[in-house]
This record gives C-alpha cells, structure tokens and sequence, in this order.
C-alpha cells in the first residue's frame, strides 16, 4: 500500500481534481503577475538609470550604466524563461493553449518594449548632444508615443488572460 496522503479518498480525488487544475492554473497566473510587476520594476531602473546616465553628460559615465544595463538584461532574461515555462504548464501540463497563446503574445510585446525603449534611450542621448535638432525631437517623441501603445497592448493581452481564464472557472 502506497503512502497516505491527508484528505485523499478514492471518491474524493475525482470531484477535486477540476478545483485543483483551477487553483493551480490560478497560481500560474497569480505568478504571472509579480513576474509582470518585476519586469515592470526593471523598466523603471533601466530608466532611472539611463536618466542618470544623461545627467553624467557631456562625459558619460558610461561603466556605470553598462553594468546596469547588464544586470537589468540579465533580470528580463530571467523573467522571460519564467514566462516561458508557466506559458509551457499552461498549454502542455493544463491543456490551456488559449492561455498560453496570451503568453507567447505577451512575451513578443514586452521584447518591442525593450526594443523601443532601448531605441528611444539612444535617441535621447543624441537629442541632448544636439539640441538644436528637430528631428531628433520628433524622434524621441515618435519613440515614446510607439511605447505607449505597446504598453497599451500588453495591458490588453493581460485583461484578455484574465477574462479567459475566469471564463472556464
């Protein structure tokens, strides 16, 4: 005889089993979430740090802010495979692929994200090293403007993750 695990039944593993998936897919979620809250959180080092970095000018201290670069990459990276695999539980482990397809388009924004922003920091610089420049103005502004709405849409993709998955509990 195996070993005995407190309140399991033979009768009582079929009516939980649906309640436990749910829990668990909640959990995933609910990790999702603080994972969301860290990549927001690194976003707002990675733009204190570049402020920072501006304000170091006209001779950057530029070691400074490579080391911080390398640390919040290093953090989005981590991150993304947590995403990745709760992506993977989703669709292989609960039979969730809607919910995982949120993922891997939640995963594909926040890399324009960084993209964007990355793109919009050396924009900055520049405008700052000639401010004269109206098209490095607009620049900085179209940049900004394009990270808005990616914003928007990974706010989107979340509120759908969520809707989708309260549906079917």
């Amino acid at each position: 005889m195996g070993p005995v695990v407190p309140g399991a039944s033979a009768e009582a593993a079929g009516p939980e089993e649906p309640a436990r998936a749910g829990s668990r897919v909640r959990d995933l979620l609910l990790q999702l979430q603080d994972l969301q809250a860290e990549r927001s959180e690194a976003f707002g080092l990675l733009n204190q740090g570049h402020q920072a970095y501006l304000s170091s000018g006209p001779h950057y201290d530029f070691p400074r802010y490579r080391q911080l670069v390398h640390e919040v990459t290093e953090a989005f990276a981590s991150i993304s495979r947590e995403v990745l695999a709760i992506q993977k539980q989703l669709e292989d482990v609960h039979g969730r692929p809607d919910l995982a397809q949120h993922l891997a388009r939640l995963q594909d924004q926040e890399q324009q994200r960084l993209e964007l922003t990355a793109a919009l920091q050396l924009a900055r610089q520049k405008a700052q090293e000639e401010p004269g420049s109206a098209a490095l103005r607009d620049e900085v502004r179209e940049l900004r403007q394009r990270i808005i709405k990616t914003m928007e849409v990974i706010s989107e993709i979340v509120q759908d993750l969520k809707y989708d998955s309260e549906e079917t509990e």
